[in-house]
This record gives C-alpha cells, sequence and structure tokens, in this order.
C-alpha cells in the first residue's frame, strides 16, 4: 500500500459565524460554518432569522413591482 495515498488527518478546528468554536479531526486544519448547534433555531428555542447573503432584500427588490398574475383554469 503506497504511504502517500492518503491525506493527513489532523486536528480540524471549525468556527462558526456566531463565534463559538469546535475541534475535532479531519484532513483540513480549519473551516468556517454560517450556523451550527450553538445558535440555530431548532437547538436553541428562539426564533432568529439568518440570512447571510441577504437573499430576502434581493427577492423583495427583484418582485417588488410585480402585479399578481390572473389565474385560469383549465377545462
Amino acid at each position: 500500500m503506497k504511504k502517500e495515498g492518503h491525506p493527513e488527518y489532523t486536528e480540524c478546528e471549525i468556527t462558526c459565524a456566531c463565534g463559538h468554536k469546535l475541534v475535532t479531526h479531519g484532513v483540513m486544519p480549519s473551516m468556517h460554518l454560517d450556523i451550527c448547534s450553538a445558535c440555530h433555531p431548532f437547538f436553541t428555542g428562539k426564533h432568529k432569522l439568518v440570512d447571510t447573503a441577504g437573499r430576502i432584500e434581493k427577492f423583495n427588490r427583484k418582485y417588488k413591482n410585480a402585479s399578481p398574475t390572473s389565474q385560469t383554469q383549465a377545462g
């Protein structure tokens, strides 16, 4: 078996956007998460809107002037 066939398995520090850090093992030296169990609404019990990319604002700008379309029934 080749000695260089597998990546090196070292400690990996995972950092969340909320500041929570976790140390585990992996092939990457570090990882960055947008949301983790320390700040996710399901685990914390708090309702919080997570919009890191401005998706809601982009949607509102795109459809701000859109008029409701008439629905036709096939029949």
